[in-house]
């Protein structure tokens, strides 16, 4: 974790055993668990470039953003906007990497604030992480 005064960046890997675009396509299913649209309440998701999402977390938490870059099968990036990010647009990047027959799959959040609520972001996507590790092998996606 990155601190500055203001703001946060976060990094997180993971080394999935399933193809680069199968893990890429499980990213954006929300039927995969691990992924955030995965526990939603309430989901709508339009993942494309200058596509919005929004979704509402089992737990009543909003989210929302847009998408700005969709590259299948390396690269997804979208705002990210939050009561957690106190209303302040921070940024996700996800990148797909192939690394033989695993998929090396690199999460960046940044820009988020520098708070209690800010830095929660680090327990949060290691919990969708580490479920979306378990399942996206597992999961048929076609």
């Amino acid at each position: 974790m990155k601190k500055t005064k203001d703001t946060l960046d976060l990094s997180f890997e993971r080394k999935i055993a399933a193809p680069q675009q199968e893990v890429f396509d499980a990213w954006l299913n929300p039927l995969v668990p691990g992924t955030p649209w995965s526990e939603s309440k309430k989901l709508i998701l339009d993942p494309k470039v200058d596509g919005l999402f929004y979704w509402v977390h089992e737990s009543g938490c909003p989210h929302f953003g847009r998408f700005t870059k969709v590259q299948s099968p390396a690269l997804i990036e979208h705002t990210w906007m939050s009561p957690n990010t106190l209303g302040v647009e921070s940024k996700v990047s996800v990148r797909f990497r192939k690394k033989g027959k695993h998929t090396l799959m690199t999460l960046r959040h940044s820009g988020i604030p520098n708070t209690k609520k800010g830095r929660g972001h680090e327990w949060g996507w290691n919990y969708f992480l580490d479920a979306f590790y378990g399942a996206a092998g597992k999961v048929s996606i076609k």
